[in-house]
């Protein structure tokens, strides 16, 4: 028998971690290759896990609800070591570690009176199948209860040993501790913690005073607790929000935002999309959206400043050659997710406003495949669905720049003409690009906004469909 790890598999550039929903086979079952073991979700897709050989389900290292790391070893599959029938497929969600790396990681030890010279075969496999665990990010108490790697940070961080941690009332999915749990926690702690060092404290308030400025830390203890009054009601976030805020903290916490604004006349485009949008319907059977057009302004814009295409890695800046232009959608739940464009800059009008339609409608279903929603270069958003006239859009990590475009709304406007200047009505929008400080500059920012809104304002009335 052959022992295959499955791995949990990465779903997205910014996604660290992924829920366990539900264990569709049992241990012990058996398991046809491409059958459907677990189902899993992040904050951005659910999916289903496929077995990539046959065989029986072995170890189930997680329950169902776990937050698991990704790379993490969540399962074992036995398998027949026949030819084929025992290579697992290419699949991000698996991976067999050979029995020859695993002797090396872990050589047998040689036993007194083991003479007889056979084998003990099945002793590498529970051996590595405890590195395995023991190895990973995910840490649960003497109690079995389950930290995520957050949590377990902000406590060493702060000095909040295992024990106490576990007195940490969680409100979480099965009373898991949240983010915000353990910051209420520290934020009313009646003591300051043995395990934190003062050094940091001491030097911002009075450098020259010594180690008698722990006394400091329990300044807190004097604020006294929010409390909620008796005409609230308590929303507990789902899932997808949860993960939702945590990555928008970690990006503003990773990026130093600055947003430029732009207004643009988009007249020429509305009135071409109200001429041709019946003629475009009967012809390629699809109903042509303003997405579209400004997804096409912004990829020559890209073209133009390649700069905006990037990523930020350490010290290193990757410039990425493939434009894949994520565009946010809004879900029934009212949460947002992100599918992709990818190689946009490859794609006409048509093919395009195709793909952006065929996206919509599969993400407000919930249909969207886990690599539609990663590999994304730079974002738009259209905060006009809403109503509103502009935005100030949060980076969707790791990428330095996303784009919002706002409601097209009639106003008089100063037109130039070779009589002199007229006021007309005309259809304005703005235009709002928020960009990662550390890699694009405000000229960098603003010059690649204002080409936007000119491809956007030298669209041509006359266009062919």
């Amino acid at each position: 028998m052959t022992t295959v790890d499955l791995i949990m598999p990465k779903m997205g550039e910014s996604i660290m971690e992924a829920t366990i929903l539900k264990w569709v086979k049992k241990e012990g079952e058996a398991i046809a290759v491409d059958e459907t073991i677990l189902e899993i979700a992040t904050d951005k897709v659910d999916s289903e896990i496929p077995s990539p050989v046959a065989g029986i389900l072995g170890k189930i290292l997680f329950k169902e609800n776990d937050v698991v790391p990704v790379g993490t070893v969540i399962a074992q599959i036995m398998v027949v070591a026949s030819g084929d029938a025992a290579k697992p497929k290419p699949t991000p969600s698996v991976q067999e570690k050979a029995p020859a790396k695993v002797e090396a990681m872990t050589p047998p030890t040689p036993q007194n009176g083991s003479s007889n010279g056979h084998p003990t075969t099945p002793s590498p496999s529970p051996t590595r199948v405890a590195q395995t665990v023991t190895t990973s990010p995910v840490t649960r108490s003497s109690q079995n209860r389950f930290y995520s790697p957050l949590v377990r940070n902000i406590a060493q961080r702060e000095g909040i040993s295992t024990t106490e941690l576990d007195t940490v009332q969680g409100t979480g999915l099965d009373g898991r501790v949240t983010k915000n749990d353990i910051l209420s926690y520290i934020s009313s702690r009646t003591t300051a913690p043995t395990q934190k060092s003062p050094v940091p404290v001491a030097p911002a308030i009075t450098p020259s005073v010594p180690a008698s400025q722990p006394v400091i830390t329990a300044q807190p203890v004097s604020v006294a607790p929010a409390t909620q009054g008796d005409n609230v009601e308590i929303i507990e976030m789902d899932r997808m929000r949860q993960l939702i805020a945590d990555h928008m903290v970690r990006s503003v916490q990773t990026s130093p935002h600055v947003t430029s604004f732009v207004e643009a006349d988009v007249t020429s485009i509305v009135q071409w999309r109200d001429k041709i949008k019946d003629q475009f319907l009967q012809q390629y059977g699809q109903k042509i959206t303003f997405t579209p057009i400004f997804i096409e302004a912004v990829v020559r814009a890209i073209r133009d400043f390649p700069m905006i295409n990037v990523s930020v890695e350490g010290k290193q800046i990757i410039r990425k050659k493939d434009i894949n232009i994520g565009m946010a959608a809004a879900l029934p739940s009212g949460n947002l997710i992100v599918p992709v464009i990818r190689n946009a800059d490859y794609m006409n009008l048509m093919g395009l406003t195709k793909t952006v339609n065929d996206l919509a409608d599969r993400a407000r279903k919930n249909q969207l495949k886990p690599d539609e929603i990663q590999g994304g270069t730079f974002t738009l958003t259209n905060v006009g669905t809403f109503g509103n006239v502009m935005g100030t859009p949060i980076i969707f990590q790791p990428q330095v720049a996303i784009m919002a475009t706002g409601a097209i709304r009639k106003k008089p406007a100063v037109i130039e003409t070779k009589q002199g200047d007229v006021i007309a009505i005309r259809h304005m929008m703005f235009l709002s690009l928020s960009y990662d400080h550390r890699v694009v500059d405000g000229s960098l920012g603003g010059s690649f906004l204002r080409r936007v809104a000119d491809y956007l304002e030298g669209f041509d009335p006359e266009r062919p469909i």
